[in-house]
């Protein structure tokens, strides 16, 4: 037997098969009747041996009757939101590495088995399905200036990201799941996972993916602008949880820089005069300095609380087994 063909049969013995490592893929939806469907079978040939999980969020739509006869197992969650659907599915489902894939039929399925073999041969964590920007139709151009801004400020902040944050396509090793602490209830739930998996150092790996517009009568849930905010608050509050004395160390400057000139002309007046003939500016200037160390401070303090909360994350993490590694 040639060698290709010998690493092909091993490849396929082990993705996926019932001897192999077990794969569940979760598919999140919400008035998806149009899709779930043919997600679920794309899925189911793509991954034979996969679980096909479909969890419904309050849909109005026939979106459970579509994927129930498709073949996939149904399960609720009620609270309302993508955030909330994921936290309960990392929270019930068991498995080696889990797929997450939207509902809404605008990823391509045959992804799905390129992920998991770049995850066995390198052991990562998580592996980002990238999406390739080939048709105009899939995109609305504020989604995509928006992806690209939003992705660069994590990279900034958080040194290193994927090229692709906001990608609904992804994969996760049973200790990334175990381990993440879902606290996003809507769609920033997405920067949630890439922070997550960049504070503790995971492995990481990306593959490209096509990316269609979604079939008539198919429509986004996705709002550009209120979502938009929503993910850029959530990254300034994870900055704020996960690296402290920036975020404190930043708002001490920017208050010390205000209360110097702020109190510029006062402390002029007093080198001349020896007196202080603007006694507003210069006690509005104090404020602001007394502010700007009590800033510096609280990064301080708060630095140690987040590396003793980045520690206990890391040891849950490191608590459960590494994800299987095959030689191709």
């Amino acid at each position: 037997m040639q060698p290709d063909n010998i690493q092909q049969e091993k490849f396929s013995r082990i993705i996926p098969s019932p001897t192999g490592p077990k794969v569940a893929v979760l598919i999140p939806c919400y008035n998806e009747e149009v899709t779930v469907g043919t997600v679920v079978r794309d899925m189911r040939m793509a991954l034979p041996d996969a679980a096909i999980y479909v969890y419904d969020n309050n849909s109005t739509d026939h979106t459970i009757a579509k994927a129930s006869e498709a073949g996939a197992i149904i399960r609720r969650e009620r609270l309302q939101g993508k955030g909330h659907v994921i936290r309960r599915m990392f929270a019930d489902i068991e498995a080696d590495f889990f797929v997450l894939i939207d509902g809404d039929g605008t990823y391509e399925a045959a992804a799905a088995p390129k992920m998991i073999r770049l995850a066995l041969e390198n052991a990562h964590d998580t592996v980002m399905g990238v999406r390739l920007h080939e048709r105009a139709e899939a995109y609305r151009a504020g989604h995509v200036l928006g992806n690209k801004v939003l992705t660069g400020l994590v990279v900034r902040l958080f040194g290193r990201g994927q090229s692709d944050m906001l990608s609904g396509y992804r994969l996760f090793s049973r200790r990334f799941v175990k381990s993440f602490p879902a606290i996003s209830s809507g769609f920033e739930t997405e920067t949630e996972l890439t922070v997550h998996a960049l504070q503790l150092n995971m492995s990481m790996g990306e593959v490209s993916t096509r990316y269609v517009e979604r079939p008539e009568g198919s429509f986004s849930k996705l709002n550009t602008y209120r979502d938009g905010f929503r993910i850029l608050g959530t990254i300034i509050n994870l900055l704020k949880q996960e690296r402290p004395f920036l975020f404190f160390g930043l708002m001490g400057v920017c208050l010390a820089l205000i209360g110097g000139v702020t109190g510029m002309r006062s402390v002029l007046d007093f080198i001349e005069t020896h007196t202080v003939l603007h006694l507003p500016s210069a006690v509005l200037a104090t404020g602001f300095e007394i502010l700007a160390a009590l800033a510096l401070v609280c990064g301080v303090i708060l630095n140690s609380v987040a590396l003793g909360r980045q520690e206990a994350k890391r040891l849950a993490y490191l608590a459960l087994p590494a994800p299987p590694r095959i030689e191709f």
